[in-house]
């Protein structure tokens, strides 16, 4: 039977673009468990999940969630809807906040506990337990033994009885980013939830935290507040480098024709095996021009990707979509032309929107950047070394200071370091075969910070490059290089 892109089997193929719209049970068919997957999953009271955006924070957390109840794990999921009701006033005093977070939690967790079992949330056993504080365990083990005696469903009646066993409760938090501004009182909110789960996966046994928080969330609080040193240890910082978003892929198409790999018989394939599997689906060459001339289609599209799968996800559905128009049997080098200018727009829009809070005039910064008509005669219109970047960035400023949301004037060398932490820039540097080594912000975070020569120069990622030049769109192919991959693996 003739496989065809209808809408239907596009999104069974390649997956739902954000892990809250995507059915439980294909999402665990599908998903690629890396070393990170085993560092959530470890026996530790408080881990930290840090990642950009698209990077995959809630489907990992939606996994190691599901996984919990099959296992019949007490386990809860918070929501920044569930928070709505904590009492943050704008006070500055950080141990007031790290004061009624724990207040809050404890309200919350208890309030959780006693809906799973059947009860109103609004029964004196939610008080009874949030008010034990440390002994937030045994209020629950007295709870739960009293209610093993009523006739329960069979699947509560197991957690509770596992719980008396292993004393361990999850509580899963994420996209408690929502709404974030990167204002004075934002970074002192999620600074003292910082400080009040380290706090409390110390002084309350059983309680085993699980926080996503986006990167420059992080890092912002980070460099704000002292104390975090101190849950450092607790971070996981979550990345992907271009050859296992390539295995993710895979893994998708391979699922979707009934061929189950493993994340082992992923690694023990070479790339060229790996790249067979997308023959069914796409055109395995990329007729292109300049340095994409016959090059294989995946490294065309991984070198678009910002290490974000979410991207090679965008980027495979509206090639689909576009094949499905055409009655295409196949995605082909048209297909992606069509969509490489609307799907580098949807990036530079993307992060807009994702980091407008924190600089409210980037988009002015972002298009500033784009290459002047001399630039794009020389060919290094999105190539800077240190001194050309801050050069331009200076151009840039003279229509207007730039101020952060913090109220920061930002100086010139801010900018440039803010553009690599969101990945708008990349570290580059060109290696003897000729290909590119990228560098993003999260795999060397200090490249930037006084911006020191590391050997590496500047580029504006090629996401974002036909949104800033619709005008010479055939220059993109002639001068843009391929991303290196792995190479162990070719």
């Amino acid at each position: 039977m003739t496989f065809k892109f209808t809408p239907e089997n596009i999104e069974e193929l390649f997956g739902a673009e954000a892990a809250e719209q995507e059915d439980t049970k294909r999402l665990r068919k599908y998903f690629f468990k890396s070393k990170t997957y085993e560092d959530v999953r470890a026996n530790l009271p408080l881990r930290i999940l840090v990642a950009h955006k698209g990077i995959g924070k809630s489907a990992m957390f939606k996994v190691c969630f599901s996984e919990d109840l099959d296992q019949r794990s007490l386990s809860l999921w918070v929501r920044p809807d569930d928070l709505l009701n904590f009492r943050f006033d704008e006070t500055t005093d950080l141990n007031a906040l790290i004061r009624n977070w724990k207040s809050g939690l404890l309200d919350l967790i208890a309030s959780k506990v006693v809906s799973f079992v059947g009860e109103a949330p609004t029964s004196t056993a939610v008080k009874t337990i949030a008010i034990a504080g440390a002994g937030i365990t045994n209020a629950l083990i007295s709870f739960f033994k009293k209610k093993l005696g009523d006739a329960l469903d069979p699947a509560i009646q197991a957690t509770l009885e596992k719980f008396l066993t292993s004393k361990k409760i999850l509580i899963y938090i994420d996209d408690l980013d929502r709404g974030w501004e990167g204002k004075p009182v934002d970074i002192r909110r999620i600074s003292a939830l910082l400080n009040a789960l380290r706090d409390m996966s110390t002084d309350y046994p059983g309680l085993h935290f699980r926080v996503a928080l986006r990167a420059d969330v992080y890092f912002l609080v980070r460099t704000s507040d002292e104390s975090t040193d101190k849950i450092e240890r607790s971070v996981i910082w979550y990345s992907w480098t271009n050859h296992e978003i390539f295995q993710i892929l895979v893994k998708r198409v391979g699922t979707f024709f009934d061929r189950q790999l493993n994340e082992k018989q992923l690694s023990g394939m070479q790339q060229w095996q790996l790249a067979k599997v997308l023959d069914s689906i796409m055109e395995p060459r990329f007729a292109g021009k300049g340095h994409w001339e016959n090059a294989p289609t995946f490294r065309v599209l991984l070198s678009l990707v910002r290490k974000r799968p979410r991207d090679l996800i965008k980027l495979c559905s509206e090639a689909a979509n576009n094949a499905r128009r055409r009655d295409g049997e196949l995605i082909t080098t048209a297909d992606l032309k069509d969509v490489f200018e609307s799907y580098s727009q949807g990036r530079l829009q993307d992060t807009i929107n994702e980091y407008r809070t924190e600089l409210p005039a980037i988009e002015r910064l972002l298009f500033g950047m784009k290459p002047a008509r001399q630039e794009r005669k020389t060919a290094q219109g999105y190539q800077y070394d240190t001194a050309k970047l801050l050069e331009k960035i200076e151009n840039i400023q003279q229509g207007g200071k730039f101020s952060f949301a913090t109220g920061k004037t930002a100086s010139t060398k801010d900018l440039a370091s803010f553009m690599y932490k969101i990945n708008f820039l990349t570290a580059r540097k060109e290696l003897a075969n000729g290909e590119i080594d990228r560098k993003y912000f999260e795999e060397n975070r200090y490249i930037s910070s006084q911006f020191v020569d590391f050997g590496y120069d500047w580029e504006v990622h090629p996401a974002y490059r036909w949104a800033l030049q619709p005008d010479s769109i055939e220059d993109i192919f002639e001068s843009l290089k391929l991303s290196s991959m792995d190479f162990a693996k070719t």
